[in-house]
């Protein structure tokens, strides 16, 4: 997968699927997430390769997590790391793997994190979803930010966050740390009702 070219197309193609879905209009989704009308257009066709911020802010208005636009169906319970799914963040140069294969009926997902030196990303709270995520580090130093508290995680520490408040992921080390994300999502959002939902992504 060439993920300066195919993942972008596979990525609008998912948002504007689970738009449709949910049966919202450009305008809706956009008062949703402050994601202007025109670049969730451009993110629909492909366009753009937008960071994972800007993306971020989609899946929350869509009821979603990241991994419900990167990951694909598997063929088979077994996903070999060469057919696991790669995206790039052009903002923080963070790279995430989506490792677990998907569409097993599982809720879990697993998400490997490569982070650079130096890197910072801060997502907003969420309205439409619950993240249940551990936060496992492999390898290197992070800090992550949430609800007003600081962790500083090292090799081996792991941990819980529910995201419903705005938190942000930062390595202030001198040198590229390596983490992985195990998650389910539970949202009160499903386009049509308030029914709590876990969904694979």
């Amino acid at each position: 997968m060439d993920p300066g070219n195919e993942l972008p197309l596979w990525i609008g193609q998912r948002v504007a699927a689970r738009r449709a879905d949910l049966r919202l209009s450009l305008e809706e989704i956009a008062a949703r997430t402050g994601v202007s009308r025109a670049m969730i257009s451009r993110i629909e066709r492909g366009e753009v390769h937008a960071s994972a911020v800007v993306l971020d802010k989609l899946c929350d208005g869509l009821g979603i997590t990241l991994s419900a636009l990167f990951a694909r169906d598997a063929d088979s319970p077994l996903l070999r790391r060469t057919e696991q799914p790669v995206w790039q963040d052009p903002r923080s140069g963070y790279i995430r793997r989506e490792v677990a294969p998907a569409g097993t009926g599982s809720p879990i997902r697993i998400v490997e994190i490569e982070f650079p030196a130096g890197a910072e990303v801060s997502f907003d709270r969420s309205n439409f979803r619950v993240i249940e995520q551990h936060v496992w580090v492999l390898k290197g130093e992070i800090e992550i930010e949430l609800a007003g508290a600081v962790y500083s995680l090292r090799t081996g520490d792991c941990l819980h966050m529910r995201l419903a408040a705005s938190n942000t992921f930062r390595n202030l080390s001198g040198k590229p740390a390596r983490y992985a994300a195990i998650l389910t999502l539970e949202t009160g959002f499903n386009g049509a009702g308030t029914t709590k939902v876990l969904l694979n992504r």
